[in-house]
């Protein structure tokens, strides 16, 4: 996939220097004709955060050059800015710390173009303000696409983070520039759907278990991704036709790999953990169809009981009258790394397929 990257700030200020069309026309946060996407904290709505992977800013604008303002909590988050759909092309910010202004484009034709900005990094990065775009002189912010009509939401872990999943196959799994959500089989499934998405994943998270201090049942209702925190997101805001959870995963690396829980949960006790993070978001979307999905790690690899528990959760909710729920698993890759993106292509494909059957989509 070819790149452009934007490492910090650097060549902005040549930029401005080249001419007066930088920086003449400033577009708030708050403007009305940007579109955003995910679960974002609009406490200020000219300074609204962003945490969460694979949120997004979308809108059209006129005039030859664009430039992103961004105030970054650590310097440690990284973002995709895509002009006219060519998904193929991104424009790469790794974002300093503070404030910073970042050019994205210039010397584009007249006439109307679209962005799309996505976070590539999740709340283990921090949390990020949008602070407001800047434009060509002469340049406008038009009104912005029609929203989607579809829905999903994606509860998961690395996984459907995107940990790792540009990383070289046998390269390390842990460098952020490594890390892009929007290739993750969670955004392709939603591209290919034509859906809008929200996903609610963290790296390391487990339902009984995690590699910190807290699992999905204390992280799923969060406003923000940064750590365990006492913010709450309102589920009536946004509410989703398809509910994926992927998870358990770290569960069964600390579980039986580890043997970090002590004493060992029975299978029933895996089981009745699972139904009853399933329960919770079932009531904040008693409408949607659910996918418990597992893969494609080794909690799926041959012999594994992970799958089973699942199945077994899924079966005593549907004996108590939740039929708008199934399984899915994804097939175990065999690879002793998180994912790469073609694994996530893979997972896609198949869950693309199966909410298209499930929905008539």
């Amino acid at each position: 996939m070819p790149t452009l990257n934007i490492f910090r700030a650097a060549g902005l200020a040549a930029l401005l220097c080249t001419g007066s069309a930088w920086a003449a026309v400033v577009v708030g946060a708050d403007n009305a004709n940007l579109q955003y996407t995910g679960r974002i904290d609009f406490a200020d709505q000219a300074a609204p955060v962003i945490s969460w992977p694979g949120t997004s800013i979308e809108g059209n604008f006129t005039g030859s050059t664009l430039a992103v303002t961004l105030d970054d909590q650590y310097g440690k988050n990284w973002f995709n800015v895509f002009i006219d759909g060519k998904l193929d092309q991104p424009v790469i910010i790794s974002a300093a710390k503070g404030g910073k202004t970042y050019a994205v484009a210039t010397g584009l034709p007249a006439g109307p173009h679209r962005f799309l900005i996505t976070k590539r990094t999740e709340g283990e990065e921090g949390a990020t303000v949008f602070r407001g775009l800047e434009l060509a002189d002469g340049g406008k912010l038009l009104a912005p696409p029609p929203r989607k009509a579809r829905k999903i939401a994606f509860f998961g872990d690395s996984i459907t983070s995107g940990m790792g999943n540009q990383s070289p196959d046998d390269g390390p799994d842990d460098k952020l520039k490594d890390k892009n959500n929007f290739m993750a089989y969670d955004a392709i499934t939603a591209r290919a759907l034509d859906a809008e998405m929200h996903v609610v994943s963290q790296s390391g998270i487990g339902v009984m278990i995690s590699w910190f201090p807290f699992t999905m049942p204390q992280f799923y209702d969060q406003l923000s991704a940064v750590g365990n925190n006492d913010s709450r997101w309102d589920f009536s805001q946004w509410t989703p036709d398809v509910v994926v959870i992927n998870l358990f995963q770290n569960d069964k690396w600390l579980i039986d790999r580890e043997k970090r829980l002590k004493p060992a949960p029975t299978d029933e006790q895996r089981i009745a953990a699972y139904k009853d993070l399933v329960k919770k978001i079932r009531a904040e979307y008693p409408r949607a169809y659910i996918v418990c999905a597992l893969g494609s790690m080794d909690a799926v690899s041959p012999g594994s009981k992970w799958p089973g528990y699942v199945s077994s959760a899924v079966a005593q909710l549907r004996a108590e009258h939740d039929e708008r729920i199934d399984t899915l698993f994804f097939d175990y890759t065999g690879y002793d790394k998180h994912p790469r993106v073609k694994h996530h292509q893979a997972s896609a494909a198949k869950l693309t397929a199966f909410i298209r059957q499930k929905m008539g989509w």
